[in-house]
């Protein structure tokens, strides 16, 4: 079984995405948008949200896929409401293997971004910190430190 991530946004998926991209490379595996839905009645789609990613798959590894999509409310759940960072009890936690790719993970995605706690040596004997990014999505990057 493979655990992944999936994302919504309010418009800002492929903003998110990109930024996600060059920070941990590849391509994406699928991108698609509410545009390349087939007509269903009773739904009309401005030009906005026809450019809107309906869906799209990041993957990070060979373990680990990002995905996302950004919210449409004509496809929610009735009294379903999209709030950016009500998700502020999820992190994405990151084990990075080396104390530099901890860093360097660390750096890009805190870009603008509200650090929480900085990337620093912890009690429990790994490199560890705290930050929501830009995109309201929260992360924690962790490297086990070797024992000294």
């Amino acid at each position: 079984m493979q655990l992944n991530h999936y994302l919504n946004f309010q418009g800002q998926t492929e903003q998110a995405f990109n930024f996600y991209k060059s920070v941990f490379g590849g391509e994406f595996a699928m991108i698609s948008r509410y545009g390349d839905l087939p007509p269903e009645e009773g739904v009309t789609l401005t030009e906005e949200e026809k450019n809107s990613i309906l869906h799209v798959s990041l993957p990070i590894n060979d373990f680990t896929v990002l995905m996302a999509s950004d919210v449409n409310d004509q496809f929610c759940a009735p009294n379903s409401v999209f709030t950016q960072g009500n998700n502020h009890y999820i992190s994405i936690n990151l084990d990075a293997d080396e104390i530099d790719e901890a860093q360097r993970l660390f750096d890009a995605l805190s870009v603008n971004g509200q650090i929480e706690m900085p990337l620093e040596k912890t009690f429990w004997g790994a490199l560890y910190g705290a930050f929501t990014d830009q995109f309201g999505v929260k992360w924690m990057v962790n490297c086990q430190l070797d024992a000294e």
